[in-house]
């Protein structure tokens, strides 16, 4: 049942034009080089440690692993992180 609804609601974003990540409950990131990293729609924090960022996604977690990292920002929905972004990983818990 669960891949029907996504179906029904990844169309209504096209059909609207509306961004996918909105409509599908998708996290957005925004990578500049391999320094910083904004990330926009996650469910809070796991994790925070120099090396890893564990965040709490729609459809499971998403990973941020490297060194020096520093927390800039911390909002509900945003997180802003610096530091030498190694590896982003996402982690897929959906079961539909």
């Amino acid at each position: 049942m669960g891949s029907i609804k996504r179906k029904l609601n990844l169309m209504t974003a096209k059909f609207l034009e509306v961004p996918q990540d909105v409509i599908l409950d998708l996290p957005r990131l925004t990578l500049i080089g391999n320094r910083q990293l904004y990330i926009e729609n996650h469910r809070g924090v796991l994790h925070f440690s120099s090396d890893l960022l564990r965040l709490a996604v729609g459809q499971g977690e998403l990973q941020v692993a490297g060194k020096e990292l520093i927390m800039r920002t911390i909002l509900t929905e945003e997180v802003f992180i610096e530091g030498i972004i190694d590896d982003i990983k996402f982690i897929n818990n959906d079961k539909g």
